[in-house]
């Protein structure tokens, strides 16, 4: 009786176990999982980085909604909308519609005064809101723009008491910070303020990020534009630390040939540590030769990249070369943009559009990247990939392609 008992039990408590784990393992994802982007292997994991002064048009949100992760730029439906805010709030209500387990970023610069705001009045009003060079001149940043004093307390309540009344609406997951390399390289504007107000600058900065978290809570996605090589403060890593990840752009720089081989080198490192520490990076680059500095604002395209899709062959090469340098890099929450523009309209050659590389099957990496001197290879499960970044070159080979092919001949 006793034998029996014990075995019983023993059954009972195994049993018991195994529900447990069962249940465990049903349980709703946790709050920390679920305020980050969806994220899966199985195609290329996307990121949309966007802007349009009107409205979008119903076939346009539904593509936004593909995406699990968008950020709505700078301008949004500004226009039909008469400022910034509510285009944004339109744009993201709209795609949560669709789906609505896309992350919406609402995109504030951090320094840099850009109109079509409606919360501008507040500041506009406000008494030495604005950096002022030591020679009278106001409009420090590229000549046109203003730039916010952030040693100014009444700033720092203006911009993020904005922030936390953005982001308090459902529609919007968080914040994507933008200029902040400006800040935090210690030779921007030092010549026109000096180094005492630099310093100040870079501290109201510092200051302003730790109220921004506070302000917006800790449910929010806070996404900044600080990871890149080059600067004097280093490669941006001990700066995404703040955040809950970084945008990346700039990402090949504009030296002469040697230099610019090392300074991608360098980038291709930080990318994979900070992707491996877990950040989320957006990581971002142009299908067409672009200004560096100002990004899209001052493009300088060839023609045969700007033919499009199907009708060129360098626009082909270049994608794979984008993409291969991704995919050397990618970890869990690692997102791809290939862009011609951040503007929606016709002029971009792929809005809206679909390559074919991004329907193939992808699946997760068996393991890290492996470099011999500026040669990357990776392998995925259904994808090997060869990075030479001396020659320019990506070269992406897709296992099941190749299986599909052999298959159809039998």
């Amino acid at each position: 009786m006793n034998r029996l008992t014990k075995k019983t039990v023993s059954l009972f408590l195994a049993l018991y176990s195994a529900l447990s784990l069962t249940a465990h393992a049903a349980e709703p994802p946790t709050q920390e999982v679920n305020r980050l982007p969806a994220f899966s292997w199985d195609r290329v994991p996307q990121y949309m980085h966007i802007r349009k002064a009107q409205n979008f048009t119903e076939d346009e949100i539904k593509y936004l909604a593909t995406f699990p992760l968008v950020t709505f730029e700078k301008t949004t439906g500004s226009q039909t909308f008469k400022c910034t805010e509510d285009g944004t709030l339109a744009a993201a209500k709209a795609v949560k519609e669709v789906n609505p387990s896309t992350k919406i970023l609402y995109y504030r610069n951090v320094m840099v005064h850009y109109g079509t705001y409606k919360t501008n009045e507040a500041i506009e009003k406000m008494p030495g809101a604005f950096l002022v060079a030591r020679n009278g001149k106001t409009k420090l940043v590229r000549n046109v723009c203003e730039a916010y004093d952030l040693s100014s307390p009444q700033v720092r309540e203006w911009w993020t008491g904005h922030a936390k009344r953005m982001c308090a609406d459902p529609a919007i997951d968080g914040l994507f910070l933008d200029g902040n390399i400006k800040v935090l390289s210690p030779g921007y504007l030092n010549r026109d303020i000096g180094k005492e107000k630099k310093a100040a600058q870079f501290d109201g900065y510092e200051t302003m990020m730790r109220e921004t978290r506070q302000a917006i809570g800790p449910d929010k996605i806070m996404l900044a534009n600080v990871l890149r090589v080059g600067q004097s403060t280093g490669d941006g890593f001990e700066a995404i630390k703040q955040f809950d990840g970084s945008y990346i752009e700039n990402f090949e720089g504009s030296e002469d040939k040697e230099a610019k081989q090392k300074y991608l080198a360098k980038g291709i490192e930080v990318f994979q540590k900070a992707a491996r520490e877990g950040f989320i990076i957006a990581f971002t680059a142009g299908l067409s030769e672009m200004n560096t500095e100002e990004g899209d604002l001052n493009p300088h395209r060839t023609d045969e990249i700007r033919k499009g899709l199907s009708e060129s062959d360098n626009y082909a090469k270049r994608f794979e070369y984008l993409l291969a340098m991704f995919l050397v890099c990618a970890e869990k929450h690692s997102y791809f943009l290939a862009h011609d523009s951040y503007v929606a309209n016709k002029k971009n050659k792929v809005w809206m559009k679909c390559p074919a590389e991004f329907d193939r099957p992808l699946g997760a990496p068996k393991g890290p990247a492996v470099r011999d001197g500026y040669t990357y290879t990776r392998e995925f499960a259904h994808a090997k990939v060869r990075l030479n970044i001396e020659n320019e070159v990506g070269e992406i080979e897709w296992l099941e392609s190749k299986k599909i092919q052999s298959n159809s001949k039998q």
